[in-house]
């Protein structure tokens, strides 16, 4: 059983949780994701890591409440536990595997969308950490929405906030936000790390791309199963197929077919679109072992 030391309401919908996983927090990096099983009979929520301390065991988690299963994980209080809390799982960002004094020369630019605040925060804490300062662009739809503010404050180089409805500093989206610091400001940034909803990734690896800046995402939205046998997360990255859960979730941004990726995962979601995409795909239709049912 894995201890909540912590449980918080965020914002409307969002739940921060400090969860007792020694072994977990003793090797996890940036980028990977943990799966949580609230009991026996319960569902395997993949959710990435939001923050970690090694020498207290801890794993801090951030989720959203979109079905049964989160609605019924936000009603767990401090004292509960976890059935089965799983990770580290998925590859770590590939920055935390680059030379240091290479990676000090870079200016790296993140963007976080919503609740993609929480999987940004402990990459731009690792930078900060290490003596990299980088530059931070976060959004949301309105001032309640937003996340972990103060918390970015302290890691990121400059910090942008904006929101759709302009209540809380800048109007806009994140988009808007990019093109005033490269086009207007003339900023010059090295790489660009997208993480939130996957509508937003798409447009700003469109930006991007025309701005001839490497980019890359999370593609930690449409994971399922989190093992890569379940096949819902399967995914065209260039000519090849990859599953977000084993061979990401960190991918290309601009080699990411994100329109076929966001027609797939809405028909995933019926036992008649899981027939079809399995008729479709063949062998590739799952990730793990390529014939599971």
């Amino acid at each position: 059983m894995y201890k909540i030391l912590k449980a918080e309401k965020l914002a409307d919908k969002i739940y921060l949780m400090d969860v007792e996983a020694k072994r977990i927090a003793k090797s996890c990096q940036p980028g990977q994701f943990i799966i949580a099983k609230m009991d026996d009979r319960g569902e395997r929520i993949p959710l990435t890591i939001c923050d970690y301390n090694r020498e207290k065991g801890i794993i801090t988690i951030v989720f959203q409440i979109v079905g049964a299963s989160t609605e019924k994980m936000a009603t767990l209080k401090e004292g509960d536990s976890f059935r089965d809390f799983t990770g580290p799982l998925g590859q770590a960002s590939e920055f935390t595997g680059e030379d240091l004094e290479e990676l000090k020369k870079k200016k790296m630019l993140f963007v976080a969308g919503g609740v993609g605040t929480a999987p940004v925060y402990p990459q731009v804490k690792w930078l900060h950490e290490h003596g990299i300062e980088a530059d931070v662009i976060v959004g949301a739809k309105t001032k309640d929405l937003l996340i972990l503010t103060e918390e970015m404050k302290e890691v990121a180089g400059n910090l942008y906030v904006t929101t759709d409805d302009g209540s809380y500093e800048r109007k806009g989206m994140v988009t808007e936000v990019i093109k005033d610091l490269v086009q207007t400001q003339g900023k010059k940034y090295d790489v660009c790390v997208a993480i939130g909803p996957m509508i937003m990734m798409k447009f700003v690896s469109l930006l991007t791309k025309e701005l001839q800046l490497p980019t890359i995402v999370s593609l930690n939205p449409i994971m399922v199963d989190g093992t890569g046998m379940c096949g819902a997360c399967r995914v065209t990255v260039g000519s090849e197929v990859k599953f977000a859960c084993v061979d990401g979730p960190e991918f290309d941004g601009h080699l990411v077919n994100f329109d076929e990726a966001m027609k797939r995962q809405q028909m995933y979601k019926t036992a008649e679109g899981k027939a079809v995409l399995k008729l479709r795909e063949g062998d590739t239709h799952h990730g793990g072992c390529g014939q599971c049912e």
